[in-house]
C-alpha cells in the first residue's frame, strides 16, 4: 500500500511539473519589428544589446536608427515618425520633447562625461595635455570641432565645458577665444561624425563622449569634475553654464543649463510593438544583460535605473518595476 502512494505521490507531482512548465512556456514570446530610436552615444552598446536580445527573442526583429538625441525625439513628436523606444543622451530631451504627449515615462539609466579626443594625426598630440589643451585649441593651425547643440546633446554639453573651464580656471573671455578659433563648418550634425574626421586627419580635435572615445580607440585628454559634467555633486558649478538652443517651434528658443550627464529611455505611448518594447527595455535594465554592456563599454550605468517619482514607477510595466527604483 505505501508503495502504491508513493507511485502515486510521484505520478501527481510529474504531472504538476509538468503542467507548470507547459503553462509557462505558453507565456506568448514577443515577436515582429522593434523600432527602437537612440543617440549616436548609444550606438555601439546597442548594437551589443540587440545582438543579445535577439539571440534570446529570435522571433523579434530589432530596427535601430541612430543620431543626435533632439532630432530623434522631434521625428517622434513633430514628423510623426513611428517608434517603440527612445533613448536618450540627455534624459531632459525626453521630458520636454515627449512627455506628456508621447510618452508617459523616463528612465534614467546610465551616465557618462565630456573628453576631448584625438589621434596620432592630430597637431601637437605629442604634446597637449590636461593643463596645456586650452591654448593649444586657440593656436590657428588646430583644427577642432564639436556636433550642433541644436540636435545633439553632446554639442550643447561641449559648448558648456568651454564656459565651465572659463570659470574653473579664471580666464575671463577664455570661451570666447576657443570659440574664434572654431568655425562653423567644423560643427557637424552628430557627434560620431567627428570619429572619422579625426581619424582621416581633416580634424585634429573633437569633443566626445568618454564611452565613445573608449569605443573607438581614441587617444582623450580626461578633465576635471568641475568640467567634465561627469559628477552629480558638481552640478551646483555645472548649472553656470547656459546654451540656447532651438525651441520646439521654429524660431522660438530654450535655455538649457549645466547639469551632469544622465542617459534616459522611455516607450512610446503609441508603439507599434509594445510587448517586444518591454521585453528589449527589461534586458536593457537587466544588471547581467544591458547593464553589463554599459559597463564593459565604458558608459557607467545606474543600477537599478532610476525613476524620479512614485506616480512614474506606479506607470511602468510590471515587468520592469523591480528593475528601476525612485531617486528624484
Amino acid at each position: 500500500m505505501k508503495k502504491l502512494l508513493g507511485v502515486l505521490l510521484v505520478l501527481v507531482l510529474g504531472v504538476f511539473s509538468y503542467s507548470f512548465l507547459l503553462a509557462d512556456n505558453d507565456q506568448p514570446q514577443p515577436t515582429g519589428k522593434l523600432v527602437v530610436f537612440h543617440a549616436g552615444s548609444l550606438s555601439v552598446p546597442f548594437a551589443a544589446v540587440e545582438k543579445e536580445f535577439e539571440a534570446k527573442y529570435p522571433q523579434v526583429d530589432v530596427l535601430r536608427e541612430a543620431g543626435g538625441s533632439t532630432k530623434m525625439a522631434r521625428l517622434i513628436s513633430e514628423v510623426g515618425k513611428a517608434a517603440d523606444i527612445m533613448a536618450s543622451a540627455d534624459y531632459n530631451v525626453i521630458d520636454k520633447s515627449l512627455i506628456p504627449d508621447h510618452a508617459a515615462i523616463n528612465i534614467r539609466f546610465a551616465s557618462n562625461q565630456l573628453v576631448l579626443c584625438y589621434t596620432d594625426k592630430s597637431k601637437f598630440a605629442a604634446e597637449i595635455n590636461a593643463d596645456n589643451w586650452t591654448e593649444v585649441l586657440q593656436r590657428p593651425e588646430v583644427i577642432w570641432g564639436h556636433s550642433a547643440p541644436d540636435l545633439d546633446p553632446c554639442g550643447y554639453r561641449s559648448l558648456m565645458v568651454l564656459q565651465l573651464a572659463e570659470k574653473y580656471l579664471a580666464q575671463p573671455g577664455l570661451y570666447k577665444k576657443l570659440l574664434a578659433n572654431r568655425p562653423l563648418k567644423n560643427v557637424r550634425p552628430k557627434s560620431v561624425e567627428l570619429i572619422s574626421l579625426m581619424q582621416s586627419g581633416e580634424m585634429d580635435y573633437a569633443w566626445e563622449y568618454r564611452s565613445v572615445a573608449v569605443q573607438h580607440g581614441l587617444k582623450y585628454i580626461s578633465l576635471p569634475d568641475e568640467i567634465n559634467l561627469g559628477n552629480y555633486k558638481m552640478d551646483d558649478f555645472y548649472k553656470q553654464a547656459k546654451v540656447q538652443v532651438s525651441g520646439k517651434k521654429p524660431g522660438t528658443f530654450i535655455d538649457r543649463i549645466g547639469k551632469s550627464i544622465t542617459y534616459g529611455v522611455t516607450i512610446i505611448d503609441a508603439a507599434p510593438n509594445k510587448s517586444a518594447a518591454e521585453a528589449f527595455m527589461a534586458y536593457l535594465l537587466d544588471p547581467e544583460g544591458g547593464m553589463k554592456i554599459l559597463a564593459e563599454m565604458g558608459q557607467p550605468p545606474f543600477v537599478p535605473a532610476r525613476v524620479p517619482t512614485a506616480e512614474m514607477h506606479a506607470l511602468l510595466p510590471a515587468s520592469l518595476q523591480s528593475l528601476v527604483e525612485v531617486k528624484p
